[in-house]
């Protein structure tokens, strides 16, 4: 037998996470992971085993192993972890490797025991903009990622998991040069773009003898099984679905870069771009660099150019673009992390969470993407900027739905492609956008071939 494909049962004890719980924090693991949240824990968990794989498809990864089980076992001192069939590229020897054992707890933590709370309790009414700001500090500190008397020293890297080896190395080599700066990274945690900072940076604090580096990866349920935590991350945050997701890294980060991508990281990019257009936000420092190696240097003048097609010279004045040059984006990136220092000093803002920035409602309710969701989409400019920035993120996540989650990829099937229409004036650019992730190969992992999930239909006229 193929040896990814042997299966190994294991009882897990934890270790410093979820090891003192009460009777009724007990009872409420064992009510919640067999009922309410069953599928997400058992697709989430396999999703962590199954780190190292090079499958991005949710629905291939749950069909590989049918016969996996995770159970809550109840002990009197607390709880265990009772894995059944499980892969074997989890474990050495018999043992499960540390690092997946601790992501596999904070499965359990943040989609069943946080998660029930969030969704049970009373004060958080997920339809209110503060209560969502509200749920992700919650669930962010009861992971302990929000670390008080820290000077802020976190930088977002945002990228494809379908990226090329040159840009590979260049993300390393970035996050190398955060590293020696004393920089942290925050990913989305799963290969490519989101892998590569994170081990330059390991190598880096090594080197300047840091111990405590943090390798923070955020996801969500519907996307982690396209992007398992690769094995750098320290810090496994899982956020109930993508728009939680995205709040959780602008709130906690303190900068962005973004490295090439596909459809996910045009998602990011214009998730962050409609927040600093809103006029809430104007004056508050946020840095955003787009940046990749020479042979990428296309890509983000169609980013470029698609952004002032659609949204304007004024969302093209809130990044800076650096081509293939890892210590300028390090020493910009330290730079401008300073001015959010001293502005959060100066407003009285948390340094470890970006209280101030306002968060429209567009921008935090999740968006289900349903064919009709789709087909609907509000993609015009007779609009505010921001909104027409919330709605283009819409379009481009149901995208990344159609092509990796598993809900998208059966809608799909059963209903055939995603119908996204507009005015030309946005539709043309959007269509060229597209037809290049497809031809450079980003849509998809390596060696998969790409079979588009959406149809730009005929443009409205403009009238």
């Amino acid at each position: 037998m193929d040896k990814a494909m042997q299966k190994v049962n294991e009882r897990l004890t934890p270790e410093g996470k979820m090891d003192v719980l009460s009777k009724w924090e007990v009872h409420t693991l064992l009510t919640a992971s067999k009922e309410r949240f069953s599928y997400e824990f058992r697709a989430c968990s396999l999703a962590v085993l199954n780190t190292g794989s090079t499958e991005d498809n949710a629905k291939a990864v749950l069909e590989q192993y049918p016969d996996f089980k995770i159970e809550v076992i109840q002990q009197e001192r607390g709880i265990k972890l009772q894995v059944s069939n499980a892969p074997a590229q989890a474990f050495v020897d018999g043992e499960m490797i540390t690092g997946i054992k601790e992501h596999l707890f904070s499965v359990l933590r943040d989609i069943v025991f946080v998660g029930n709370e969030i969704e049970t309790n009373p004060r958080f009414d997920l339809e209110k903009t503060e209560d969502i700001t509200n749920a992700i500090f919650h669930i962010l500190r009861n992971a302990k990622a929000l670390q008080t008397e820290v000077l802020p020293n976190i930088a977002v890297c945002w990228g494809g998991h379908s990226i090329n080896r040159i840009e590979y190395e260049y993300t390393k080599e970035v996050g190398y040069q955060l590293g020696l700066r004393y920089l942290n990274v925050c990913t989305g945690c799963g290969p490519g773009a989101m892998k590569g900072p994170m081990k330059g940076a390991n190598i880096a604090h090594a080197k300047q003898r840091i111990t405590d580096g943090r390798y923070i990866g955020i996801t969500e349920p519907g996307i982690i099984a396209a992007e398992s935590p690769n094995p750098i991350v320290n810090e496994l945050i899982i956020l109930p679905d993508i728009e939680k997701r995205l709040e959780a890294f602008v709130r906690m980060g303190h900068g962005v870069i973004v490295f090439p991508g596909g459809p996910g990281t045009a998602e990011e990019i214009l998730y962050l771009l409609g927040i600093l257009l809103h006029p809430k936000n104007k004056e508050v420092p946020f840095p955003m660099i787009l940046t990749g190696p020479k042979s990428s240097e296309d890509y983000f003048k169609q980013i470029h150019h698609f952004i002032e097609s659609t949204l304007g010279f004024e969302a093209q004045q809130k990044y800076k673009i650096i081509i293939d040059d890892p210590a300028l984006v390090a020493r910009e990136m330290r730079s401008m992390i300073e001015d959010v220092s001293d502005y959060r000093r100066s407003t009285s803002d948390a340094y470890y969470y970006n209280w101030i920035l306002h968060i429209d409602k567009e921008f935090q309710l999740p968006f289900i993407p349903s064919h009709e969701n789709m087909s609907q989409l509000e993609l015009h400019k007779d609009q505010e900027t921001h909104l027409l920035a919330a709605n283009l993120r819409r379009a481009f996540s149901g995208i990344v739905a159609g092509n990796v989650k598993e809900e998208g990829i059966l809608s799909i099937e059963e209903n055939g492609k995603f119908q996204i229409s507009g005015d030309e004036e946005i539709m043309t650019p959007l269509d060229k956008l597209l037809s290049a992730f497809v031809e450079q190969k980003r849509m998809k992992l390596p060696g998969s071939e790409y079979i588009p999930c959406y149809e730009i239909v005929k443009p409205r006229n403009l009238s």
